[in-house]
């Protein structure tokens, strides 16, 4: 009885070695241990030139301001510490992300937001200073830079001890 097999084409070596590699590609990337978490990435201080108060383009139509009532007096600027400090705390609740998303507070007293990549960003005051009512100003007195005044209180004597020290 002699059986005539069907001969089967072997793959010459290199397109063999190809293919196998091309399979296990994605179980070797994907081993990078389930338990461990990658090191967010380093703050990004792209605050130089930009306004917080107005972060759209100036060559953005800009939407209308919402103005005060008559019943409230605008008298104190703040800037410095206290102005950094007003954002925070307009921001600190605030939904979503970017600079129109929550603001945090670091343990070295500095203000960030995160953008969708998780980076920080670091938050910084107009130099002209924000103008509020002073009913809203009164909390903010005790820091540096309200109404123009040097001395008082940072940010460093309120930041919270678990914030991460960006």
């Amino acid at each position: 009885m002699n059986t005539i097999s069907p001969k089967r084409k072997k793959a010459p070596l290199p397109v063999a070695v190809f293919l196998s590699a091309l399979l296990t590609l994605p179980m070797l990337s994907s081993c990078g241990g389930g338990s461990q978490t990658a090191a967010p990435p380093p703050p990004v201080d792209d605050t130089v030139g930009r306004n917080v108060n107005n972060p759209a383009p100036a060559n953005q139509p800009q939407q209308a301001k919402r103005g005060l009532s008559t019943g409230q007096k605008i008298g104190i600027t703040l800037v410095g510490a206290a102005a950094l400090y007003y954002l925070y705390n307009q921001r600190k609740n605030a939904q979503g992300e970017g600079a129109q998303g929550k603001y945090y507070l670091s343990k070295n007293g500095r203000v960030y937001y995160r953008d969708a990549q998780g980076r920080p960003h670091w938050v910084t005051p107009p130099s002209e200073g924000i103008r509020v009512p002073e009913s809203e100003a009164q909390r903010y007195q005790d820091f540096q830079g309200y109404n123009g005044r040097s001395t008082g209180r940072t940010l460093t004597d309120i930041a919270p001890q678990e914030a991460p020290t960006y």
